[in-house]
């Protein structure tokens, strides 16, 4: 698993007008080619009456997939341009299909290159680009006594809590990263005088939003 990896936060889409031609980028998180292919077929068939629904996407840690699909636009003025962006970006397990309506003005090579980049490039500005960060899980449990005053620190700290569970105890899982994870349980079993049951959990992803949705 990589330490960390960018991809976009969710499903998004964006509309730009370019010599009266619609470019609309439609924008989602895809872990598989299976899912890339289901999304893109998806698109195609909601905007059946398009001129073209050109795609790209990238797919796995070392972007082991990736295909440009121009769609009946002229080779490599449409797809390629989608994943060039998508490259650009460092965006992982990505899927981008902008669906373009003519309007009547030709735009040449050159011209289709630059509105598919763009299309592309604001329809994942609009989504949202996350970070992908492997954390550990540490788990706290604690009477709940403690609750208010640990819940304080640690939303005042670098720790981020991933949930509390209420039981006969309150027990706070929260994400650290692993070469700190020692620091946080020093730091906790400083806070409750050693009262507190403190374990190790799994190592999951973190995900933080780095860019506007």
């Amino acid at each position: 698993m990589l330490p960390y990896y960018l991809t976009v936060q969710h499903r998004g889409e964006h509309e730009i007008v370019i010599e009266r031609s619609r470019f609309i980028a439609h924008v989602a998180r895809t872990e598989t080619e299976e899912e890339a292919q289901t999304f893109i077929a998806e698109i195609k068939k909601k905007h059946k009456d398009a001129t073209h629904n050109c795609s790209a996407y990238l797919i796995g840690e070392r972007n082991e997939i990736q295909k440009a699909l121009d769609d009946g636009e002229p080779s490599g003025t449409a797809g390629v341009p989608i994943l060039e962006v998508l490259k650009k970006k460092n965006l992982k397990d990505t899927t981008v299909v902008v669906t373009r309506y003519f309007g009547g003005i030709k735009l040449g090579a050159g011209g289709l290159i630059r509105a598919y980049s763009k299309s592309t490039s604001e329809g994942i500005e609009a989504t949202g680009i996350v970070e992908r960060k492997l954390m550990r899980v540490v788990s706290t449990k604690v009477d709940y006594t403690w609750l208010g005053k640990l819940e304080n620190e640690l939303r005042a700290s670098i720790y981020t809590i991933k949930e509390i569970e209420y039981l006969d105890q309150v027990i706070i899982h929260i994400f650290a990263e692993e070469e700190k994870k020692q620091d946080y349980i020093d730091w906790m079993t400083e806070l409750t005088n050693g009262q507190a049951i403190i374990q190790e959990g799994d190592i999951l992803y973190l995900e933080q939003k780095i860019s506007k949705s």
